[in-house]
């Protein structure tokens, strides 16, 4: 939920951080910290995934019906919402065609329909993935995990802009993308870690994250008088390491909440793939209603939006939820 949430900070605060050059400097700077504060979002939700999936044996044809197909629906329900608002606001054009309107759906589907749908793309692919990696990872020794994800780190490394030049000739793309998130979480949550002060090292770890994010997105961007991206980027060293941090720090921290409260978590976390399906709409209207990160100083207006719209996201979410037959297919 804390991920989720994260995701709909990143999302508000960033039209802000891209206008750099018109919005003030101290504006700029609270959305620079805010981004540089929520970029974990979407590793660490593909760390949990990991975590919660790869320990796991699975039947492949139980495996692609019952997780596959249950991303699958709502996506696809999703991005023929954003398609008819897309077409609603005259982004897109429907004509008498009917052949030249479905290749303009089958276009958008091909593409993303909205700019956060790549991660369900993203995820569709890993989901694909799952039932081969968790085999490796539930038989493999530790030092096996271990060389994957440094293998994937080193990759990683190499791929960066500053380092690309330096890059062989070697095909590796097998330690590339978002499957090293996947091992790294569960690694990270089945590792036995050391007791000693591992909380307070964390914590100081991740100001130092933070801290370092922030001022080095600004410096390079003062630098090159363009928004500079390269210690945001979740396939980066940076995020990497501040992701990992946020991870173990949350798998040592207790926390103690009331019943009440862990009902409402739960409930929440049930509805998150829809909350995030849904969420892109809200801000954009949001925006149209007066409501964004320019409702007041954006210190205080970047998380009211982004809460307000994570309210109206699952409320959306559980009334569709509770449509008969279909509801529990296309709410997520």
């Amino acid at each position: 939920m804390i991920a989720l949430l994260a995701v709909i900070v990143l999302h508000t605060a960033s039209p802000l951080l891209m206008d750099y050059k018109k919005a003030s400097p101290g504006d700029w700077l609270i959305a620079d910290f805010y981004n540089a504060l929520v970029r974990f979002a979407v590793p660490v939700f593909v760390m949990i995934t990991g975590a919660l999936l790869l320990h796991r044996e699975y039947e492949l044809t139980d495996f692609l019906k019952k997780r596959f197909t249950r991303i699958l629906w709502p996506f696809l329900f999703w991005s023929l919402v954003y398609i008819g608002y897309s077409w609603y606001n005259e982004e897109i054009t429907f004509t008498n065609d009917v052949w030249a309107n479905i290749r303009l759906i089958l276009h958008q589907l091909k593409y993303g329909a909205f700019y956060h749908l790549w991660y369900v793309y993203m995820l569709l692919g890993l989901y694909l993935f799952i039932p081969i990696i968790s085999k490796f990872v539930r038989n493999a020794a530790e030092k096996e995990v271990m060389y994957f994800l440094l293998v994937w780190f080193v990759v990683m490394l190499f791929s960066q802009p500053y380092l690309s030049r330096f890059q062989p000739q070697i095909d590796v793309r097998y330690f590339s993308g978002y499957i090293g998130y996947l091992v790294l979480g569960h690694y990270l949550a089945y590792r036995e870690l050391p007791q000693k002060n591992l909380k307070t090292g964390l914590i100081v770890f991740f100001f130092l994250c933070l801290a370092g994010i922030t001022a080095g997105t600004y410096l390079l961007t003062v630098k090159t008088n363009n928004l500079s991206t390269i210690m945001y980027e979740p396939l980066g060293p940076f995020i990497v390491l501040f992701s990992s941090g946020i991870f173990l720090l949350a798998r040592v921290t207790i926390f103690r909440l009331p019943k009440s409260l862990v009902k409402v978590r739960d409930l929440l976390g049930g509805f998150s793939l829809g909350i995030y399906l849904c969420h892109a709409l809200f801000l954009t209207l949001m925006d149209d209603w007066g409501i964004s990160y320019k409702l007041c100083n954006p210190i205080f207006s970047i998380p009211i939006t982004a809460l307000t719209c994570f309210l109206l996201s699952f409320l959306l979410i559980f009334v569709i939820n509770k449509i008969p037959f279909l509801g529990k297919y296309i709410s997520g």
